[in-house]
């Protein structure tokens, strides 16, 4: 699971060099295409929303309880209204980012690795199709990454759980 998880930091901190537009070529390892997506596929969950939620009653509900369970929206991110802003058509979609603070603190204090898993995100959006999805990283992959001491277990945990809580209200517009 560790070489996983390093892969899939790689392939994304590899991207963001490519993208800075350095004047130096980095050579980039192949890998094979089918591979990746499998990772990528792996590392992510995605989460239909009931019949009568509307992604609307999905952020609402989702930042209800979030704000009950302590963890606090760092960010937010209305994705499709910024394209709108840039004059083309996009299906809704908006990205929510939660944290408590002092966890990530400790976590990232253990093991600087899980900054780039910093806050945890969680993506509402509409497929082609018009569906509502929420879609957020496969936690139990981020908790079994890294052989945790016993102390951070728990809070390893806990954030797992407050974020499928966090994901599960959203997907029944629970409010």
């Amino acid at each position: 699971m560790k070489h996983l998880i390093a892969t899939i930091a790689l392939l994304i901190g590899m991207s963001g060099v490519a993208q800075a537009g350095s004047k130096t070529e980095i050579e980039t390892p192949a890998f094979d295409t089918a591979v990746a997506r499998q990772m990528i596929d792996s590392s992510i969950q995605r989460f239909e929303l009931a019949e009568d939620v509307s992604v609307d009653d999905a952020v609402a509900s989702m930042e209800l309880r979030a704000n009950m369970l302590n963890f606090k929206l760092v960010a937010d991110l209305p994705l499709s209204e910024q394209v709108k802003a840039m004059g083309q058509d996009a299906n809704y979609m908006r990205i929510l980012a939660f944290c408590d603070a002092l966890i990530a603190k400790k976590m990232v204090e253990y093991d600087i690795i899980f900054a780039g898993f910093l806050p945890c995100r969680i993506a509402v959006v509409e497929d082609s199709n018009g569906k509502g999805w929420i879609i957020t990283m496969n936690m139990d992959m981020m908790l079994h990454a890294v052989d945790l001491p016993e102390d951070l277990q728990p809070l390893a945990k806990k954030v797992r759980d407050t974020i499928y809580s966090i994901v599960d209200a959203g997907v029944n517009g629970d409010l």
